[in-house]
């Protein structure tokens, strides 16, 4: 059994978003790509005020300057495509209002036919949830909570009542529904979170930091969920951020995922073998051009298929 391939859609400031989004997902699904992503990132602090992901010291790249809205991403992918999943890995949920965010949700389902995958994640940027947040970041993981709490209410059925912290529901009609439950994928990397992930989420969103690493990471949610009686299957997509060179890259000491199409191939078959569900390749950061990010997406594919991927 092959592993599922999903592509980062193009939300870089390189790329046209009207005209290159719609174009990028028509072309990752017709090569085969099973599923198209978007992630967050609301700002660029200038001066930055914390290090990327809150690391001391560590500059942010460059090509987070301008990054386009991810549902706005999505719809555009939506209406270029019929097939494809439309995932986000992930949204930092506590920079939106739980409410309206399940409303978002369930009408782009609804809308596509049952093609959502909702990630969440509880981010790290200080400025950014002083720009966007509903509640402080020391509140980061009551606020997914909530925000959890609040999808699975809105999207289930009427009447709709939740009483939380932030969003309260009397007893209201919400819709449109979702075209089917919509499957919530966690980002979660420390024990708080996994049992978050074990105890009320569909699915795990790892980050592509080395096959090693990431099977263990994976060994260990597994002995969790077994731990706290859970039967249902954990679903796995791995993002993989991919910085495509023409030229390979030196072997030794090179990050996952980053050189030329062989390369990151060699990466795919090295972290297929861990056993999970799908990964999902983001190779928008170094193309020049949409021209150039189809071109890179469908020799991965196909070498990658080639290779049984």
């Amino acid at each position: 059994m092959t592993t599922r391939l999903g592509l980062g859609l193009p939300q870089m400031r390189q790329y046209d978003l009207g005209k290159d989004v719609p174009d990028v997902a028509r072309a990752a699904e017709g090569m085969g790509y099973e599923s198209l992503w978007v992630f967050e990132r609301a700002l660029f602090p200038e001066p930055a005020t914390q290090g990327l992901y809150g690391i001391e010291g560590l500059p942010w790249p460059d090509e987070y300057r301008d990054v386009a809205e991810p549902l706005v991403t999505l719809a555009l992918a939506a209406a270029a495509t019929e097939r494809a999943e439309l995932g986000s890995s992930v949204l930092v949920a506590p920079l939106h209002v739980p409410f309206q965010l399940a409303r978002t949700l369930g009408s782009l389902d609804a809308a596509s036919g049952g093609r959502v995958v909702a990630g969440f994640g509880t981010g790290w940027s200080h400025d950014e949830y002083a720009a966007a947040s509903v509640r402080p970041f020391a509140e980061r993981g009551a606020a997914l909570d909530e925000l959890i709490g609040v999808c699975r209410a809105v999207w289930g059925p009427d009447p709709v009542v939740y009483e939380g912290e932030v969003t309260k529901i009397a007893s209201a009609v919400v819709g449109p529904k979702p075209a089917r439950p919509i499957p919530i994928l966690l980002a979660a990397g420390n024990g708080k979170a996994r049992r978050r992930l074990v105890d009320h989420a569909d699915g795990w969103l790892p980050a592509a930091i080395g096959a090693e690493a990431v099977a263990e990471q994976w060994r260990v949610l597994r002995e969790l969920a077994a731990e706290r009686g859970r039967t249902e299957p954990i679903r796995t997509v791995l993002r993989a951020n991919a910085r495509y060179s023409a030229a390979p890259r030196d072997a030794s000491g090179r990050s996952p995922f980053h050189g030329n199409v062989d390369q990151i191939v060699e990466d795919l078959a090295a972290h297929a073998e861990i056993g999970l569900d799908e990964i999902l390749l983001d190779l928008q950061s170094t193309p020049r051009d949409a021209e150039e990010l189809k071109d890179v997406a469908a020799e991965v594919y196909e070498k990658a298929r080639a290779g049984g991927i």
